[in-house]
């Protein structure tokens, strides 16, 4: 189930989302226990929701992983509207700028998007904040600054670029969600996924005996050999991100530099 972003009060999030230091700066140091920090926070919020997703997380989880008390909390962050903002645009740093532009923009865009990828899969939890809403954080930004920085060189006009830049963000976050949600299926049905394929496909066999004249495509499909799990999902994605470049690259031959600006 998708969350929201941005649920909480705007000047608050927003000064604490612009005001805070960069990842990293939380004190660390032994002796006594230092005082609470926003940064501090964020970073235990994140370990918390990295390994228990967005369900697992509140003030409480939060609170119990830094040894402290719900309400010490409040003092830094209001709630958990605001600390889920802060925590989103927060990870979101990890993601580097610098792509290597030498071999052209499309390797560019790669590297990107596999990167991007591999973010998304490290930290699931991210997929479940619904990207209809940004938290319009620094680093959520960044991500996308770096994104139209490496699709300059294909000149395409602002019109076309919006329609690119959703269409990698949906092709990298649809392709991540599959393989988080499948991993999760497992974890939480306590049924592998073969196990599930196995015994539905033999109930489906005696239900719909006809299946292959009715649906003949699909068999076909399922006659080439497939890959291994992870080979698969690797594949779909490097393919469908290949298809998207393609298409992008037939754009830039076509769209001339004005289309999509006002008179």
């Amino acid at each position: 189930m998708s969350v929201f972003a941005g649920q909480g009060d705007p000047t608050v999030s927003m000064t604490l989302l612009w005001a805070t230091p960069e990842p990293g700066r939380a004190r660390t140091a032994p002796g006594p226990k230092p005082a609470l920090s926003v940064e501090a926070i964020v970073e235990a919020a994140i370990a918390v929701a990295d390994a228990e997703t967005v369900a697992g997380l509140s003030m409480r989880t939060v609170a119990e992983r830094l040894g402290r008390s719900s309400m010490a909390l409040y003092t830094y962050v209001p709630g958990k509207a605001e600390l889920l903002d802060l925590m989103y645009d927060r990870v979101h740093a990890e993601l580097s700028h610098d792509h290597d532009r030498g071999e052209g923009w499309r390797a560019a865009v790669t590297s990107w998007a596999t990167e991007l990828r591999a973010f998304y899969l490290r930290h699931p939890w991210v997929l479940q904040v619904s990207h209809a809403r940004p938290v319009l954080g620094p680093h959520e930004q960044a991500v996308l600054e770096t994104l139209l920085g490496l699709l300059v060189e294909t000149r395409l006009p602002a019109r076309t670029l919006r329609g690119v830049v959703n269409l990698l963000f949906n092709h990298v976050r649809g392709s991540s969600q599959t393989v988080a949600e499948s991993q999760q299926a497992a974890v939480t049905t306590g049924t592998s996924d073969q196990d599930w394929w196995a015994a539905r496909a033999a109930v489906l066999a005696e239900v719909a005996p006809d299946f292959a004249e009715r649906f003949p495509r699909t068999v076909e499909l399922g006659r080439d050999p497939a890959p291994s799990w992870d080979q698969q999902v690797e594949e779909t994605f490097m393919t469908g991100l290949s298809v998207l470049l393609d298409g992008i690259e037939a754009a830039t031959a076509h769209a001339s530099p004005r289309d999509g600006k006002a008179d």
